[in-house]
């Protein structure tokens, strides 16, 4: 079932699972292993699974209308299928976990809920940078309307988009500090460098450059992207991303949150800091509440416009288990006008 309304036995039950497999933080060196080394456990998922474990999202476009403002709403009915049959990976079944990467399936309709709760710092300057280097003749400089996806992986969103917004105007770029995801996307047969541009990126490195200038992007979107970065430093890819985009540009996020099954699935031993954890893989991923969002997206200055929980029961037949899925889905824009 969808949007399912938790009752406090079960949050109580979700909260001491948590606590059990949190009680034993994993050793300082070895988290500091695991963000040196995230790279190359990124690029060993991508080597694996290639293309093959996360479907085309689809779905996007009724979650995100934002991202082909032309298309037809009745066209929605192809996506009303949603994550149920295409974020299922291919190579897996109903609700199962690989290394903790959990397929994002469920069922049916998106109406969504609502659920809460805290903060993180950031010493970076959000006014644009007053030395801007010069961008002349950027890829994408002559677009109307220009995206860019962050942690793009092997491109199951892009393509989506370049082949769902048919505007002449449109520019996608995207990337992933991933050698091996920004790769694959390249030697898609579907990669149009007309009107998109894949490049590698690591946006916790504030010396990696962006191809595009500050304030001349429309959409920003993170799909289960932010929650792979060091908690600490989530403040500042947020003021980064908050830079590049027009007034009344918007941030797009959907990601894990608090509680979700891929949660309370780990195991002691895996628990980096407080839900913050690693996969058997070596890659880690953060649980989220609306508010530790809301307060990461009003601190660089953007407004909300949407922060919603989605939480589905998935029930298990084969193991005669019940399962909760639980994701967040925010939309924050810049305001258009100066800001007093």
């Amino acid at each position: 079932r969808d949007n399912v309304e938790w009752s406090e036995e079960q949050e109580a039950t979700a909260k001491s699972k948590v606590q059990e497999n949190s009680s034993q933080l994993l050793p300082q060196d070895k988290q500091e292993e695991y963000e040196v080394n995230a790279k190359r456990y990124w690029d060993d998922f991508y080597k694996i699974h290639e293309n093959g474990f996360f479907k085309d999202r689809h779905w996007l476009f009724t979650e995100f209308p934002e991202l082909a403002p032309n298309r037809n709403p009745s066209q929605n009915e192809d996506s009303l299928c949603e994550f149920s049959c295409k974020e299922v990976s291919k190579n897996e079944g109903l609700g199962s976990c690989e290394n903790g990467h959990c397929t994002l399936e469920n069922r049916a309709e998106n109406q969504l809920n609502l659920l809460k709760s805290s903060p993180r710092f950031c010493t970076e300057e959000l006014a644009p940078q007053k030395l801007k280097q010069s961008y002349e003749d950027y890829p994408g400089s002559s677009a109307s309307y220009r995206i860019l996806e962050v942690g793009c992986g092997a491109g199951n969103t892009v393509f989506p988009i370049l082949q769902t917004n048919n505007d002449p105007g449109l520019f996608v770029y995207c990337c992933d500090f991933s050698t091996t995801a920004v790769d694959l996307v390249q030697s898609n047969v579907e990669y149009d460098s007309s009107r998109c541009f894949a490049f590698v990126h690591d946006l916790c490195n504030d010396q990696s450059p962006f191809p595009m200038p500050d304030e001349s992007l429309d959409i920003v979107i993170l799909i289960f992207v932010l929650s792979a970065i060091l908690p600490e430093k989530m403040q500042c890819v947020i003021n980064k991303l908050s830079r590049l985009l027009k007034p009344g540009g918007m941030i797009l996020l959907r990601d894990y949150g608090r509680y979700d099954l891929a949660q309370l699935r780990f195991k002691k031993g895996q628990c980096l800091s407080a839900n913050f954890y690693v996969r058997g893989d070596g890659t880690r991923v953060y649980f989220f509440t609306q508010d530790e969002l809301d307060d990461l997206f009003t601190r660089a200055g953007l407004q909300k416009i949407q922060n919603l929980v989605d939480r589905r029961l998935q029930v298990n037949r084969g193991k005669q288990m019940t399962m909760y899925r639980v994701w967040i889905q925010c939309k924050y824009q810049k305001p258009a006008g100066p800001q007093l």
